[in-house]
């Protein structure tokens, strides 16, 4: 068994390839693709999508013509590329968002659409920040996804596990300074991860030399309503979901209510 909390927990206990894909939780996914959209270069430019896991932001950019190459610290995530997207010009390499072995200036495009989730030191994920800044062209996006600071505790509530002591002590840690700790690895309770403030992802973003362009939640409140799941699956109500949660994106007041947040950045022209 792999001794790092993280690659155990999408190795075993969670299908990647799955969590966005089907019912509600596709908001993500068709937020995350609008978000991105408005920022990309056109194609073919080079997008290097680091944390990129089994592919299913890598498969939409290929569809668009992007040419993409997966880093991801999970040998499964890497193996499934190569058998599934292969075929459409994506490639793949183990790697970790702090060493890259990319070239400098050698892409158009960088993703960190997972690994600042999982650093939990501020030091390591300035580190993968600035990598990011490295090998990206001058001028070029670097766009950057983080869990909000409240996501656990709006889970806790919406999935009745606040109620249980033992999540109730994760949540108020969460709370003091974003370190979630599972030490139990318990089931549906994540694994090993920051969860941010706006604010601080903000000051991230500046301190790794990146010119912030938008900061946005993703995905609004409607995640947290389960009885908004039969909605979705109809288009009235999936584009009425997308309208609450495009009205409030930029609001700073409510910020914190989205699951995740997704701020996209800019390489300055001089390094």
């Amino acid at each position: 068994m792999n001794d790092n909390p993280v690659i155990r927990h999408y190795e075993d206990e969670i299908r990647e390839e799955d969590r966005i894909v089907s019912g509600l939780g596709r908001l993500e996914l068709v937020r995350t693709q609008e978000i991105l959209r408005r920022h990309l270069p056109a194609p073919p430019a080079e997008i290097l999508d680091v944390g990129g896991a089994t592919g299913v932001h890598a498969e939409w950019l290929a569809a668009d013509g992007y040419r993409v190459h997966i880093v991801d610290l999970t040998p499964r995530h890497v193996e499934k590329v190569r058998a599934d997207l292969g075929p459409l010009g994506v490639t793949a390499e183990l790697g970790d968002a702090r060493s890259l072995a990319a070239a400098d200036a050698s892409v158009d495009v960088v993703l960190l659409l997972g690994p600042l989730y999982h650093l939990v030191d501020r030091a390591d994920r300035l580190l993968a920040l600035r990598e990011a800044r490295r090998v990206v062209r001058p001028g070029g996006i670097v766009a950057v996804a983080a869990v909000n600071r409240f996501a656990s505790l709006f889970e806790g509530l919406n999935h009745g596990f606040l109620f249980e002591p033992d999540f109730r002590a994760i949540v108020e840690r969460d709370l003091l300074d974003g370190r979630h700790l599972n030490p139990e690895q318990h089931p549906h309770w994540f694994t090993t991860a920051f969860f941010h403030r706006p604010d601080e992802l903000r000051s991230e973003i500046d301190d790794a030399g990146l010119d912030l362009v938008e900061l946005v939640g993703v995905e609004g409140m409607a995640y947290w309503m389960l009885h908004l799941r039969d909605r979705w699956e109809t288009d009235e109500g999936r584009e009425a979901i997308l309208f609450a949660a495009r009205a409030v994106e930029a609001e700073p007041s409510l910020l914190g209510l989205s699951p995740h947040l997704i701020a996209v950045a800019r390489a300055a022209d001089s390094r």
